[in-house]
């Protein structure tokens, strides 16, 4: 009995090892910059700068990270008042996308990316706010 209960144990301990070890990739990492662009009605001269982005305004736009089919939300991201953000995912296909985009009245493209295990994607995010009846 006890000769039977030891060969359970060590099948039972073989087939949890491995069943660990192989779906339990390392995940990997998304990172980029959000860029807010808010054109004026008429630009005076190449020789003016334009206003820099209020540390704050970032917070404005969170980002979503969604499954590929659109069916999830993953991961809802908030960019640093320079506009970076990172965010550490399992490996797979996914969407960046700006939060609530339509209802804000913002114009951007939503960003498919895939992640590799113990690699970083590069996914930036450029949105164009305040552009009256330019629609999304």
């Amino acid at each position: 009995m006890f000769l039977k209960n030891l060969i359970v144990g060590c099948i039972f301990l073989a087939l949890a090892s491995s069943t660990t070890s192989s779906d339990a990739l390392p995940p990997g990492a998304m990172e980029g910059d959000l860029k807010i662009v808010s054109p004026r009605a008429v630009e005076p001269s190449d020789a003016v700068p334009r206003p820099a982005v209020a540390p704050e305004t970032y917070a404005k736009y969170p980002l979503i990270i969604s499954s590929q089919d659109g069916e999830k939300q993953i991961a809802r991201i908030i960019p640093d008042e320079s506009g970076h953000y990172r965010v550490a995912l399992p490996p797979g296909a996914y969407v960046l996308d700006v939060q609530d985009r339509v209802a804000k009245g913002v114009r951007a493209k939503p960003q498919p990316f895939t992640v590799v295990s113990n690699q970083t994607v590069r996914v930036d995010m450029n949105i164009f706010i305040g552009l009256g009846g330019i629609r999304p």
